[in-house]
């Protein structure tokens, strides 16, 4: 959410900065209507404060004996007057948050142009492209052969873009998020945390998801929302509190599932777990002052990064352009796999600072050491990783020519010692 008073204090910044997101200019209908909220309430007190004269008057006059008619008849026109004006402050208001709540975040100055992935920046890479001696198979052509990745029954189950694993496919996958967890709480310094699956309108409107990308949700008959990641309850407990400077940063980090519809999809990763309706994912958010939340983004990304390096995975980080960054950040890195059994990079992690975008949605404020007033925090999100996105990684890259997988270190003592998944 944007303050209408940094788009009074500067109209030509704002709209040059939505023009970086390839939108069109909304300053002018912006200040129109604060100015109409504005006028109608100036408008409004001057009429109370003519009314609470009016009633002094007619209490002397009536003492009096005088007549007050023309005063109560005055004072009446007053009232309905008031309730009109305040109707239209209302409706400028209403229309204004309206317009306020549809625009993405203000992207930070070094994120770079472009108006899509292709002018996304690679900043760094970490490993070599593994140059298997045999052909690599994808991830599912693996899982269906090893007997531990069954669609066709999620299908019979769900539908489409589900997926039951089995055996030592399902223990890996939940080995790989106990790992993660462990690995953010244990050495990361994040609090682990528990949180609904569920949420209302409100959780959901923190964060960003509500109104635009409700459908991109899933809704219960009793109109609550299945998360799509742990960031939107977790950012969420914030909401509504003002905390003290001393007690940030807050970290939390969650393993849960999450639930997607995939909108607009169709076509897209039909085969195999890469794009699914319901995922596991490890999310990290971090509540921040101003001051602390650029380097926090650079921790986080670095502590998602540790897990694609320990995985023994093939990885690189790149930082999005302005076309590319999504509604509620400021500026997002992604991380990208190399998956090859696809031969292509994947996105597995992408961690945003979003500024104050979201606390001002959350109404989510902090109270300094010094100085008087609460300002605004700031939130952060990444993925820690996605877990299936991870699954898949690690089975395509430590994929042998027999079919078999090999178990990354640092996953065997989750997996009972285990050093590969054999065909059954």
């Amino acid at each position: 959410m944007h303050d209408i008073r940094a788009v009074r204090a500067d109209p030509a910044a704002f709209d040059a900065a939505l023009a970086r997101r390839g939108l069109a200019p909304v300053s002018t209908e912006l200040l129109t209507l604060d100015s109409a909220r504005r006028a109608a309430q100036t408008t409004a007190q001057e009429a109370q404060a003519r009314r609470n004269a009016l009633a002094k008057e007619i209490g002397q006059g009536k003492r009096s004996g005088a007549d007050t008619s023309a005063l109560e008849a005055e004072a009446t026109n007053l009232r309905a007057r008031m309730e009109g004006l305040d109707a239209e402050a209302r409706a400028a208001e209403e229309a204004q948050t309206r317009i306020l709540e549809a625009l993405p975040n203000l992207l930070d100055a070094d994120v770079p142009e472009g108006a899509d992935e292709a002018s996304n920046v690679v900043l760094h890479q970490h490993g070599e492209l593994p140059n298997l001696p045999f052909t690599p198979k994808q991830h599912f052509e693996l899982g269906e052969s090893l007997g531990g990745m069954d669609f066709a029954t999620a299908a019979k189950l769900a539908g489409s873009r589900f997926t039951v694993l089995r055996g030592h496919l399902a223990r890996l996958e939940r080995a790989i998020g106990q790992y993660m967890l462990n690995l953010h709480v244990d050495e990361h310094g994040y609090t682990e945390t528990v949180v609904p699956l569920l949420v209302n309108d409100a959780t959901m409107y923190g964060t960003g998801q509500l109104p635009k990308f409700a459908e991109d949700l899933f809704r219960t008959t009793d109109e609550r929302w299945l998360i799509p990641t742990a960031e939107v309850p977790l950012t969420n407990t914030v909401r509504d509190e003002i905390l003290q400077e001393a007690a940030l940063p807050i970290r939390l980090a969650a393993l849960s599932p999450c639930f997607r519809s995939e909108a607009g999809s169709a076509g897209r990763d039909t085969r195999g777990m890469i794009r699914q309706h319901q995922f596991t994912k490890v999310e990290m958010v971090s509540i921040t002052t101003p001051e602390q939340s650029a380097e926090e983004h650079e921790r986080m990304t670095r502590c998602a990064e540790r897990v694609l390096t320990e995985l023994g995975l093939t990885w690189r980080r790149i930082v999005l352009c302005a076309g590319d960054t999504g509604f509620g950040a400021a500026k997002t890195y992604d991380l990208e796999v190399w998956l090859p059994g696809q031969g292509a990079w994947r996105e597995i992690s992408s961690c945003s600072n979003c500024r104050d975008f979201q606390a001002r949605r959350m109404n989510a404020r902090f109270k300094p050491r010094e100085g008087k007033g609460n300002l605004f925090l700031h939130t952060l999100n990444g993925s820690g990783v996605a877990v299936g996105r991870a699954l898949i990684a690690v089975m395509e890259t430590h994929q042998r020519e027999d079919g078999s997988i090999a178990v990354p270190p640092v996953l065997r003592a989750y997996m009972g010692g285990l050093e590969a998944i054999q065909a059954a």
